[in-house]
């Protein structure tokens, strides 16, 4: 029987896509099939893989098989700082899905870029800023000003989908992509932003609930606002590097003062009948005030805290007991629909993963004639007999 073909590649091509891919050594051979040493092999050029291998390996670092035969490794996109707490073992990494989030959405973003470009037109560009030293209280105000949300349009969401909505308008509105990950566990991350002063790009975490996503909406809004590329999560419990728990910690003041102004809050009915001091709130009051913003009762009890309306031991104990109820109903959800197939609208998923902004901007260079129906379906990922439901989703 003859030897197969080897692939004549660059072994610093295979660690590179390795590497970009979020992969060990050893979680990329189990996923081949391949003894980690037959990879190690690969990787430095004492032996090469079949092409059937070679094709394997792009498939699952998600690479177009021709990348893998360039000369060198191309130029990767920036790298993302990790504002995640620490482990207790050694630094967190990247997972594999986490890393092609990453990939996609700046892949998204110069694709934006080239679609502007293309129709001869500009984005608009990103002018909200802020430093680390301004007050986040003031930082809140203002950006409650840019983005045009007074007390009366936000009462009137009383629902966190609504409420998750209309944030990610205003906030795409004001120049930036806002695109959805289903592809990362909570615990993993909340969200992501890569900054540019034109078109940056906040992911956030759509296996969150929208109270969640609310919060992660604004977290790394300030991101963006601080000119910084990073991955979050919103946990306060854990180590992080010194100066990325300063960032991190006014990133979720300034998104807290965002929601819930400190002046509204205050001059709640229920609050200002309790008076100055440090109180104990029972759980209705907290949702009441949580359903008025639209936010999470972590939210309220967080701002309580941070206005002297609460206990540090009250915050500590109702943190605690909403982390225990999320994943209480987290688990009942998942045992509800353990088995049973989950329907999927993919017109709906997509509009909510890409955000209008980004599908608008596709559709209508197609319609322009820019693009073809098969680059429509490939820039969206979705199959060509779902364009006319994307469509319809957008008021075509």
């Amino acid at each position: 029987m003859s030897k197969r073909p080897k692939a004549a590649i660059k072994p610093a091509l295979l660690v590179w896509a390795r590497e970009t891919a979020g992969f060990d050594l050893s979680t990329a051979a189990e996923k081949l099939d391949v003894d980690e040493e037959k990879l190690v092999v690969w990787e430095t050029g004492e032996d090469q893989p079949s092409i059937p291998q070679l094709r394997k390996i792009a498939e699952l670092y998600k690479r177009p098989l021709a990348v893998l035969y360039l000369p060198e490794p191309p130029v990767t996109f920036q790298p993302m700082h990790d504002f995640r707490r620490l482990p207790d073992l050694g630094l967190r990494r990247f997972s594999p899905e986490l890393t092609l989030e990453i990939r996609s959405a700046q892949q998204r973003r110069e694709l934006a870029l080239e679609l502007f470009e293309d129709a001869d037109e500009k984005p608009r560009i990103f002018n909200l800023a802020t430093n680390i030293k301004e007050n986040p209280e003031a930082v809140g105000t203002s950006i409650r000003e840019a983005l045009k949300v007074d007390y009366q349009l936000q009462a009137r969401w009383r629902d966190p989908r609504v409420a998750f909505l209309a944030w990610r308008s205003k906030i795409e509105d004001a120049g930036a992509l806002v695109f959805q990950a289903s592809h990362i566990e909570s615990d993993e991350a909340s969200g992501f932003a890569v900054w540019a002063d034109v078109l940056p790009v906040m992911v956030i975490n759509r296996k969150d609930a929208y109270s969640r996503r609310v919060f992660s909406l604004l977290h790394e809004l300030v991101h963006l606002m601080l000119r910084q590329s990073g991955v979050s999560d919103l946990e306060a419990d854990g180590p992080r590097q010194q100066n990325d728990e300063r960032v991190e910690a006014f990133c979720n003041y300034v998104a807290a003062a965002t929601l819930v102004p400190q002046d509204l809050l205050l001059a709640e009915p229920i609050v200002v009948a309790r008076g100055a001091g440090r109180h104990e709130w029972n759980d209705a009051e907290v949702q009441s005030l949580a359903t008025t913003y639209s936010v999470s009762r972590e939210t309220i009890a967080r701002r309580l805290l941070a206005l002297q309306r609460a206990s540090e031991d009250f915050y500590v104990r109702k943190r605690r007991q909403y982390a225990v109820e999320y994943q209480q109903q987290r688990q009942r959800e998942k045992e509800k629909n353990e088995g049973k197939p989950i329907p999927r609208n993919m017109p709906r998923e997509t509009v909510a993963d890409f955000g209008k902004p980004f599908v608008r901007r596709v559709i209508e260079n197609y319609h322009q004639d820019r693009i073809s129906l098969s680059e429509v379906s490939g820039y969206l990922g979705v199959k060509v007999r779902h364009v006319p439901g994307i469509e319809r989703q957008l008021g075509f």
